[in-house]
């Protein structure tokens, strides 16, 4: 099954929830209740009503999203680092070496990797290898074509 594709800003909404503790089943407990007014203080610039307007528009596709993952419909190379940092703990210099088209030399464990396999916009071009001396780390490449 496809995951439901989202834009950049509900993934980083959903994210930073999950960045703070916020589990899944609690996401969709406040939802379901219509009430975002709990999560305002974790990020002021963040209009968390989005994700009613989502449930209203699709609650099982929200659900969906939240419980099973999704797929970012577009993504920029900030938005791949934001991603990465909030959702993988991995950032630029420690985990991957930043390029003008991307990231290069990321290496990650292969059931990491398949998490953010899964949620890369069709706009990413990746190149995978196993690493040498890790079998269980890939060593990952991924390019925009903005």
């Amino acid at each position: 099954m496809e995951n439901h594709p989202i834009s950049l800003p509900i993934a980083y909404m959903i994210e930073t929830l999950r960045s703070q503790g916020i589990s899944n089943s609690d996401i969709l407990s406040q939802i379901e209740k219509k009430d975002v007014t709990p999560w305002v203080h974790i990020n002021e610039h963040f209009d968390f009503n989005q994700l009613l307007k989502l449930a209203d528009q699709d609650q099982e596709a929200l659900t969906s999203i939240i419980e099973d993952g999704y797929q970012v419909k577009f993504i920029t190379i900030k938005g791949l680092q934001t991603l990465l940092k909030l959702k993988f703990q991995l950032v630029e210099g420690r985990d991957y070496q930043l390029t003008d088209k991307g990231i290069k030399d990321l290496h990650i464990k292969e059931d990491v990797w398949l998490k953010l396999k899964q949620l890369l916009s069709k706009n990413c071009m990746i190149h995978e290898e196993p690493l040498q001396n890790e079998k269980s780390y890939k060593k990952v490449k991924i390019e925009l074509a903005l």
